[in-house]
């Protein structure tokens, strides 16, 4: 969708978050998409905050021994950003053509966007020409710090890399779900993908992405809460959280630490989704999917059921991808699903996509 900054062709997705960075490489056969190479590396926890890059030489690092352990030899990359930085909003424009909007987006956006518009690149995408004779058309508009697309350029360059594209999460999760999930006519679908610091909020129409909203909190709360009430090390709590450590625990207490963020963290998610119900004329939504490293909290999926009263799922990432169980641990796939969810829309992009 955005930012593209060069011939169409095959590249390497890095999914830069806050704790880890996802490597995904895909091909596209007549089977379908067929996954050549995965990989996963931690990021320490101040590495990265609220997506923004602290520590440039340890995620470039990151990225050069990622590169050397899966042997990547594609140097075109695509990745994405989310977070404050990231504006998405959808809005109406004067009718006109894309040529005419592209001419004047920089001042018909300037309204709409909370920073000085020299700071930020801009993207758009028509979502609705004008079917009533109002002379006005819905415009996704998209707007990114201009340092911050910087910053992450800058680091996979120094890992030796050549950044092609730099796209947001949302739209890359609508990639994912396109794959995995086809949406049915008449369907809406929300996509909430909880990252260590920040949860994004997406809601699918139609296969098209027309709400977006961030909100400041993730995995790494669970993990501080767990830490707070039970007076464990940020280890033990993050194998807490996904049920991976049980001996020696008290499960009341473990289950009330949980419980507080996942109420907290189910309330926002329920304002959000009420807010865009609220807006949008006969608007439902018909299933939420969680994805994301965040999302395998235990018992987040029934919380967030009950707050929301919808339904549900955890969102698989390689439900439809083809990948070699010679190659890929099937065990290791379901382990990573909700977490690549990000990655894998990014491993279908190829530069000059629109």
């Amino acid at each position: 969708m955005i930012f593209p900054f060069q011939k169409k062709k095959d590249a390497v997705a890095f999914d830069i978050g806050s704790s880890s960075i996802k490597l995904v490489q895909m091909s596209l056969s007549k089977k379908g998409w067929e996954l050549q190479k995965m990989g996963f590396a931690e990021l320490p926890p101040e590495a990265i905050v609220d997506g923004s890059i602290i520590d440039s030489m340890t995620v470039t690092s990151t990225l050069k021994d990622l590169i050397k352990e899966h042997n990547v030899k594609l140097k075109d990359t695509i990745s994405s950003l989310t977070g404050h930085s990231v504006i998405i909003k959808k809005v109406s424009f004067p009718a006109m053509t894309e040529d005419e909007l592209a001419e004047s987006i920089q001042w018909e956006a300037e309204q709409y966007i909370p920073f000085p518009i020299t700071d930020v690149n801009i993207d758009f995408q028509i979502l609705g020409a004008d079917t009533e004779g109002k002379g006005q058309m819905d415009v996704m508009l998209v707007a990114v710090k201009k340092d911050v697309i910087n910053d992450y350029t800058n680091v996979i360059k120094e890992a030796g890399l050549n950044p092609v594209v730099m796209d947001v999460d949302s739209f890359a999760l609508e990639n994912m779900m396109e794959i995995n999930y086809p949406v049915m006519p008449g369907e809406n679908v929300a996509v909430i993908n909880i990252g260590a610091s920040i949860t994004s909020i997406s809601v699918i129409v139609a296969g098209m992405t027309v709400f977006t909203r961030s909100i400041p909190m993730g995995g790494n709360q669970f993990t501080e809460e767990i830490q707070r009430q039970m007076n464990v090390s940020f280890k033990d709590a993050e194998d807490m959280k996904i049920g991976a450590k049980t001996e020696g625990v008290d499960p009341a207490a473990l289950r009330s630490a949980i419980e507080s963020v996942s109420t907290n963290l189910s309330f926002e998610v329920k304002r959000s989704l009420d807010f865009f119900i609220g807006g949008a004329q006969g608007a439902d939504i018909n299933k939420i999917y969680l994805s994301g490293g965040g999302s395998r909290v235990a018992g987040l999926i029934e919380m967030m059921q009950d707050k929301t009263a919808m339904p549900v799922e955890a969102a698989d990432s390689f439900k439809n991808i083809i990948a070699n169980p010679k190659t890929f641990d099937p065990a290791r796939l379901a382990e990573l699903s909700q977490a690549f969810g990000v990655a894998i829309g990014l491993g279908t992009r190829r530069f000059a996509d629109k």
